[in-house]
C-alpha cells in the first residue's frame, strides 16, 4: 500500500515538474518572438497571451482527468481576464505564443504543435456541428497573422505562414505562405540571403505571418497575362514580316504600349511574373 502511495505521489510530482517546465518554456519563447519583451517579470505579469496559455495548461489537465465542468469554469474566467478563448479540450504543444491576444478563439478539437505563434483576432474554428474532429490541426513552426480564420478539420503543415485576415478552408502543405480570401498559396520559402538569415536568427519567425518580399498573387497573375500578350504580339509581328517577304499586303497597325499596365510593389519594383516572354534566339530556333 505504501509503495503504491509512493508511486502515485512520485507520478504527481513528475507531472507538476513537467507542467512548470512547459510554463518556463512558454515564457522564454516570448523573448525570441517579441522585441518589446524586457524581462521575465514583465512578461509574466503583463502579457495576456502568456496568462491564457498558463491557464489553459491547468484547464486542459482538469479536462483530461474528468473535471470538465470545472475546466470550463476556469477557461471562462481566463477568457474574461485575457480576451482569449481556448477550449480546455484543445491540445497545445510546447513554446506556444499568443501575441496581444485579444479576440483569439481556439476550438475544442484543435491540435497545435510546437513553436507556433498566433496574433490577435485569430480563429481556429469548426465548420460543422459534428461531435468528432471539426477544428484545424497545426503542425510545428506555424505563424498565423492578425485576424486570420482557419476553419474546419484541415491540416496546416510545418513552417506555414498565414497572412493577416486570410481565410483558410483547405489543408496547406509545408513551407508556404497563404494570403487572401479565400486563402491562396503564394509560394514556398526562398533561400535566404545573409541579411535575412541574421534577422531570422534574431527573431525566429515572420511577424504577423508576413514578409517584406511577399508576392501579390493578383498582380503576379496580371503581369503573367501581360507577358504572354507581349510574346504573342512579337510572334504576330514575325508572321506579318514573313507574309510581307512573300509578297502579301499587310497593313501596319501601331499597337498600344502595355508597359504602363504593369503592377508594381510599393517600393516601385516590378513584380515577378508567372509567364516569361520567349527570348529572340529561342523564337528563331523554334521557327526554323
Amino acid at each position: 500500500m505504501s509503495g503504491a502511495r509512493y508511486g502515485n505521489s512520485r507520478f504527481t510530482w513528475l507531472n507538476i515538474r513537467k507542467m512548470f517546465n512547459r510554463i518556463r518554456e512558454d515564457i522564454h519563447c516570448v523573448f525570441d518572438r517579441d522585441p518589446a519583451a524586457r524581462n521575465t517579470f514583465d512578461v509574466l505579469t503583463t502579457y495576456p497571451g502568456i496568462h491564457a496559455v498558463m491557464m489553459h495548461r491547468m484547464t486542459h489537465w482538469l479536462w483530461m482527468h474528468g473535471f470538465k465542468w470545472l475546466a470550463r469554469v476556469f477557461s471562462n474566467i481566463a477568457r474574461w481576464y485575457t480576451g482569449v478563448e481556448i477550449h480546455p479540450g484543445a491540445v497545445i504543444g510546447r513554446r506556444f505564443f499568443i501575441d496581444h491576444g485579444m479576440g483569439v478563439v481556439i476550438g475544442e478539437t484543435t491540435e497545435i504543435g510546437d513553436d507556433c505563434t498566433l496574433y490577435h483576432g485569430v480563429t481556429l474554428g469548426g465548420t460543422s456541428w459534428d461531435k468528432g474532429k471539426r477544428h484545424p490541426t497545426l503542425r510545428n513552426n506555424v505563424v498565423i497573422g492578425a485576424g486570420a480564420k482557419v476553419l474546419g478539420p484541415i491540416v496546416i503543415e510545418d513552417g506555414v505562414r498565414i497572412g493577416s485576415n486570410a481565410v483558410v478552408l483547405k489543408s496547406v502543405p509545408s513551407g508556404v505562405t497563404v494570403v487572401g480570401v479565400p486563402g491562396r498559396l503564394v509560394g514556398g520559402t526562398k533561400e535566404p540571403d545573409a541579411k535575412r538569415q541574421a534577422i531570422a536568427k534574431k527573431m525566429g519567425f515572420d511577424a504577423y505571418g508576413a514578409t517584406s518580399d511577399m508576392p501579390d498573387p493578383v498582380a503576379t497573375a496580371v503581369n503573367g497575362i501581360l507577358d504572354h500578350i507581349h510574346a504573342m504580339d512579337q510572334r504576330l509581328e514575325d508572321i506579318c514580316r514573313g507574309l510581307k517577304e512573300l509578297g502579301a499586303e499587310v497593313g501596319d497597325i501601331q499597337l498600344p504600349d502595355l508597359e504602363s499596365c504593369l503592377l508594381k510593389h510599393v517600393e516601385n519594383k516590378e513584380i515577378d511574373t508567372a509567364v516569361e516572354s520567349v527570348p529572340e534566339h529561342e523564337r528563331s530556333s523554334t521557327d526554323s
